[in-house]
């Protein structure tokens, strides 16, 4: 099952700021809804626990996040797949971009995920809402670790 979903927002913070902010471990850590651990293992990529409830089906997802930086710090693309066990497989790509705002930063995203195994039973109407959720609070935990 296939999904996507844009979204932006503004950061009361500039760019490289931001830019910093959203590579460092203990950061994506705090403001990831979920999330047990995150581990640097090179310049690009990271290590990752985070568990995930759909309906009844909970899972603890392990995986590995690359992001590739186009043009620092303007836009990143974040590549990253999991596997959540008997629950199934989560596999995506967002494509970021930072821009100068006046209120700081307008951050935009295009998000394309697709997941496999049990979670589909779940239905595309709750992993749409399970997913938007989860982006909504990432950002409001960042916002407010900006703030």
């Amino acid at each position: 099952m296939s999904m996507s979903m844009q979204g932006e927002i503004v950061l009361n913070e500039r760019k490289e700021v931001v830019w910093e902010l959203l590579r460092q471990p203990d950061v994506l850590k705090a403001c990831i809804p979920g999330c047990d651990a995150v581990e640097k293992t090179s310049d690009t990529t990271y290590d990752a626990v985070v568990r995930v409830k759909l309906g009844p089906v909970s899972a603890k997802f392990r995986g590995n996040v690359t992001l590739t930086s186009a043009e620092a710090p303007d836009e990143y693309l974040i590549s990253g797949k999991g596997d959540g066990g008997i629950a199934g497989m989560a596999s995506g790509e967002a494509k970021v971009k930072l821009s100068e705002s006046a209120e700081g930063t307008l951050l935009t995203y295009s998000v394309e995920a697709q997941v496999n195994g049990k979670m589909i039973q779940m239905g595309s109407r709750l992993i749409n809402s399970v997913m938007r959720k989860m982006t909504d609070e990432f950002f409001a935990n960042f916002a407010i670790k900006l703030a």
